[in-house]
């Protein structure tokens, strides 16, 4: 019995978003911009990489396709003629949202078309009440922030008089989530544990997608770093996604870095976090091996927004899409005969994009495993595509949206 593979490159978009315009992002090509971007000589800043764009591996699997299939143009270092196996192509969003959590939910195959709950651009960005509740019922005098903010710039703006208040530091950004950032020593991770689930409790009423904890670390003088501890509280999903089709059949399930988060541990099987990129593969290469048949394996590897479309570095996001690529082999090296892999995003964030917001796009569909022959998937209607075709590939009962 075969296998199935869903990795997701969290925040890799390909452009072209047929409702852009709506989202305010009518031009927006994450690849595409970071593709023009080497191409012309925007070397790392630290000089880990420069020149074109260099992914062999992705490109012999289709992802320059997956470009042209969105916006009818292949980027630089990612020539068409290089397509030599695989299905490939791209998927539009249907979902009312650009987010991980909505991205991953429509994969999985239940779009999201209920409106979140989205705080507004001022300060106070949060209302009134929900902060008195949560100061009084989490014990703590005050909170600092409470506006839209770049997580890394609002804890060096801030940092310091976090640690001289013990006040926590909430913010917000262009999608549904309410964010607490405190210092993991002196406040306390656990304490930065509780006082989110509790700002959960508060916001379900409230149709907010995400409550996240996001813990640093460092002083004043040396500077604050976020630790990879943060974790993501938000609300469960509807049913007959993916995962729960597959553990309902019986079938193996592993979730590998957010992935548990997102869907609120919801069967989600076993989990691996992994921090960075790098550890999330070391666990992709164990679990692959390990994977039973009829297995089911979901896969976020979180750097490329995390680290880098977030923070608008152009060449830091390239450096990482080749560094992944270049431990693709590794992967290859542990699948079967008959496994199915697709690799995706689950929304866009350009680097080259004003502001530091997600950007609504189409993302790749990169369909391959051993023998699997050259298709063009072309333009599919949503991002449930993905699941339906994991759902058909798998032999699982209930088919959804369109496989292909």
């Amino acid at each position: 019995m075969s296998r199935a593979f869903v990795l997701v490159l969290d925040s890799l978009g390909v452009g072209g978003a047929p409702d852009a315009a709506q989202w305010g992002d009518v031009g927006a090509d994450t690849l595409g911009h970071i593709a023009a971007r080497a191409a012309a000589g925007d070397a790392d800043r630290a000089g880990m990489r420069s020149g074109p764009l260099h992914l062999p591996h992705l490109a012999a699997r289709g992802l320059g396709e997956a470009c042209r299939a969105a916006t009818g143009a292949v980027p630089a270092g990612l020539d068409g003629g290089r397509w030599s196996e695989g299905a490939a192509g791209c998927a539009a969003e249907v979902s009312n949202g650009k987010d991980s959590q909505t991205g991953h939910w429509e994969i999985a195959g239940v779009p999201v078309h209920e409106a979140w709950t989205y705080f507004p651009k001022q300060r106070p960005a949060f209302p009134a009440e929900l902060i008195d509740a949560l100061c009084e019922q989490g014990g703590i005098d005050g909170i600092l922030g409470n506006c839209h903010a770049s997580g890394t710039a609002i804890i060096a703006e801030l940092g310091e008089q976090h640690l001289a208040t013990g006040r926590p530091i909430c913010y917000t950004s262009a999608d549904s989530v309410f964010q607490i950032a405190a210092h993991e020593e002196a406040f306390g991770l656990e304490r930065l544990y509780g006082l989110c689930k509790l700002a959960r409790r508060l916001l379900d009423p409230l149709r907010v997608g995400r409550v996240i904890a996001r813990p640093f670390v460092g002083s004043a003088g040396e500077g604050f770093t976020r630790t990879t501890n943060r974790h993501d509280y938000g609300m469960p999903p509807p049913p007959g996604t993916v995962l729960e089709r597959a553990l309902a059949a019986g079938r193996e399930v592993v979730s590998l870095g957010k992935i548990g988060d997102l869907f609120c541990h919801a069967h989600t099987g076993t989990e691996h976090q992994g921090g960075h990129n790098d550890g999330v593969f070391e666990h992709l290469l164990g679990a692959t091996r390990r994977l039973g048949d009829g297995g089911f394996l979901f896969a976020n590897f979180v750097d490329f927004d995390t680290l880098y479309g977030h923070r608008r570095d152009t060449p830091g996001y390239a450096a990482a899409l080749e560094a992944f690529d270049a431990r693709l082999p590794e992967f290859l090296e542990c699948l079967r005969e008959d496994d199915l892999v697709i690799v995706t995003g689950d929304h866009g964030c350009d680097p080259t994009w004003p502001g530091s917001d997600h950007t609504r796009e189409c993302i790749p569909v990169v369909a391959f495993g051993p023998g699997r022959p050259r298709r063009p998937l072309g333009r599919r209607d949503s991002f449930a595509d993905i699941g339906a075709s994991v759902v058909r590939h798998l032999g699982l009962p209930a088919e959804f949206a369109t496989a292909f």
